[in-house]
């Protein structure tokens, strides 16, 4: 039980950030192209108690660690988006869904920075646990990335590309809507979404390793 509440205490702060910072991302880059719905809701903060959502940020992403699920995820609240208040709602509707992909980027990169750090680190009590906290920060931002990056509405990947395709077929694409969380809670449960997700996640993190090095 003491290794389970340590293990919860070193991944707590990487997930939660991982799924808040995501969503206030959207709100920055929503608000930077015309809609400013989530500043005048008081969501463009950094505070993570102003996304979180119980469910999805807190006890869906225990609930998948304490069962060894092979992938962590989750979600916060969703921040509002007025798209047709952008100045260009079909163009800049790809950046504001981009940038919360984006920003898990940034971030695995900023843990690698404390993984490096941690390596550099004459030998501690704090060296371990900085290491474990920063490569789950790693790992858990490049899942959030590659799954939001999925093109299927209503996750970024799927905002991306109604944006890209042309009008008609973005329409008939976007009704897809609705049914965007069962299809991936199927394919979750059968297995599916985690070889597709795996590749890109083994992919990115290889390249951080690299650039990093990690080694």
């Amino acid at each position: 039980m003491s290794s389970l509440i340590q293990t919860i205490a070193i991944s707590a702060l990487p997930v939660i950030f991982a799924i808040t910072v995501h969503e206030a991302a959207h709100g920055y880059a929503a608000r930077h192209f015309g809609d400013n719905t989530a500043w005048l809701a008081g969501r463009i903060s950094l505070n993570p108690l102003r996304h979180i959502d119980p469910l999805g940020t807190i006890l869906l992403p225990l609930l998948l660690f304490i069962i060894n699920s092979p992938f962590l995820f989750g979600w916060a609240k969703p921040v509002p988006v007025n798209f047709g208040r952008l100045r260009n709602p079909k163009r800049d509707m790809r950046w504001v869904a981009a940038a919360g992909p984006g920003v898990n980027l940034l971030m695995a990169f900023g843990w690698a920075l404390l993984f490096k750090l941690a390596l550099f680190m004459p030998f501690n009590a704090y060296t371990r646990p900085l290491a474990l906290m920063s490569d789950m920060g790693i790992n858990i931002n490049l899942m959030l990335m590659v799954l939001n990056l999925l093109p299927l509405p209503p996750l970024d990947g799927g905002r991306i590309a109604v944006s890209l395709l042309p009008l008609p077929w973005a329409i008939k694409f976007s009704r897809l809507e609705r049914w965007g969380f069962p299809i991936l809670l199927l394919l979750s449960f059968i297995g599916i979404l985690g070889s597709i997700m795996w590749p890109f996640v083994a992919l990115f993190k290889q390249l951080i390793i690299f650039i990093f090095q990690l080694n």
